[in-house]
């Protein structure tokens, strides 16, 4: 992260200077941060001529007296960013009271900004938590995702203007007839499987659902994907076997992939890679106490390094090919999800307090007590669609910080 300062003209260089590297070394001393070993504040001075080229840039208002000097320095920085403003003040020489002018300036032109001031403890965190934003927006930028197939005929509120994924998040959406996957499948030889299992049926399906995990690696690597949604109910009809295998390898490789066609819920998935390094859990809440807060997720795949064990099964609906029950950690969840037009998003913190394995549901459950009961009503008011990702601890503000960002 850049740190670029804004001082009066009025004030004693050398006095200021002094200031500003005590407050900037209590700050790293606060902050949690590590990148590669590296400081994460670099230190820019009053050199803006790289602003807007890092993963967030902040303007230390080090005195009163600037507002004059931002507004004269304002159209350039907009050419250069169109991202918000974040003011950073120590306090110090009517540093705040110019962060507010410049900030009411700010919100006049239609412009969003933030002011970040406090306790060194409070600054730090809140400047951490921006630059993962920073650095997920930039990984996510010219990032490309394909849709296998079409989205499901059941996804009848889950689709998305490819235009607006390009121009908020950057992402390149790239359709992939099924029929390519299918050419690539029957391309791909069986091999033997380090899996096995006792019952015969599940067993005879490893190798085809092997045979689809290497058929979409191969797809992956044709269009240059960070990821994909697929159409995998096809599946079940072309080759008599599932893509929940596949799906569970690949996302804990690092390629986010998501089933039904779901393209809302894979922009979730990439979304939170970005900032957590996880692309979580996409399921259905199966059942809801509105009264309690306690919600039932269910699915046929997890991502296999989300999981403390895990077991063989068929996929639910159909009885046939591989599923997978997956038994994560309890504890701290958080459930995400944007909408398909990115106007809006859902995300809520609760406890995963149990999973379990009911022969009639989707083979993967999870029990999570939501914190605030009341939030389930947003589930059977005004959902986003069926679909939702579950992930593991707490990331509300991590997730609402790099919405405000949009």
């Amino acid at each position: 992260m850049a740190i670029y300062t804004l001082t009066s003209e009025l004030h004693n260089e050398k006095a200021i200077a002094t200031a500003t590297w005590d407050f900037l070394k209590t700050l790293r001393q606060a902050s949690k941060i590590e990148w590669l070993g590296e400081d994460p504040y670099l230190f820019m001075g009053n050199d803006f001529a790289e602003y807007g080229s890092h993963a967030i840039d902040i303007i230390y208002v080090r005195t009163g007296g600037t507002e004059g000097l931002f507004k004269s320095m304002l159209p350039e920085l907009r050419k250069k960013s169109s991202r918000p403003f974040y003011l950073l003040t120590s306090g110090k020489s009517n540093s705040l009271a110019a962060s507010l002018e410049i900030l009411s300036f700010l919100r006049q032109q239609g412009i969003k900004g933030e002011i970040i001031h406090g306790k060194a403890d409070f600054i730090a965190k809140r400047i951490d938590t921006l630059a993962k934003v920073g650095k997920a927006r930039r990984e996510l930028d010219g990032c490309r995702l394909g849709i296998i197939g079409k989205p499901s005929d059941w996804l009848i509120a889950s689709h998305v203007d490819p235009e607006r994924v390009k121009d908020a998040l950057g992402i390149n959406l790239i359709d992939i007839p099924m029929q390519e996957l299918l050419d690539v499948l029957a391309a791909t030889p069986l091999r033997e499987v380090d899996e096995s299992h006792t019952e015969e049926n599940i067993k005879r399906a490893l190798p085809v659902a092997n045979q689809i995990y290497e058929a979409l690696k191969t797809i992956v690597e044709k269009h240059h994907l960070q990821g994909f949604t697929i159409r995998c109910f096809d599946l079940l009809t072309s080759v008599h076997n599932t893509g929940c295998l596949a799906l569970a390898k690949l996302n804990a490789e690092g390629i986010v992939a998501g089933c039904e066609g779901d393209v809302p819920t894979m922009l979730t998935m990439k979304i939170a890679q970005s900032l957590v390094g996880m692309t979580g859990f996409q399921a259905n809440p199966s059942t809801i106490d509105p009264e309690t807060g306690e919600l039932l997720f269910a699915h046929c795949t997890i991502p296999l390094n989300m999981v403390e064990r895990y077991e063989f099964d068929t996929h639910f609906e159909s009885g046939i090919g591989v599923g997978i029950r997956g038994y994560m950690k309890e504890g701290a969840v958080t459930i995400f999800k944007v909408s398909g037009d990115l106007s809006r998003h859902f995300v809520a913190q609760g406890n995963l307090v149990r999973n379990q394995a009911q022969p009639d549901l989707c083979r993967t459950q999870q029990v999570i007590q939501l914190e605030d009961a009341t939030v389930a009503n947003y589930f059977l008011q005004n959902p986003i669609g069926n679909h939702h990702i579950i992930l593991p601890g707490h990331h509300t503000e991590l997730i609402n910080a790099f919405i405000d960002q949009q």
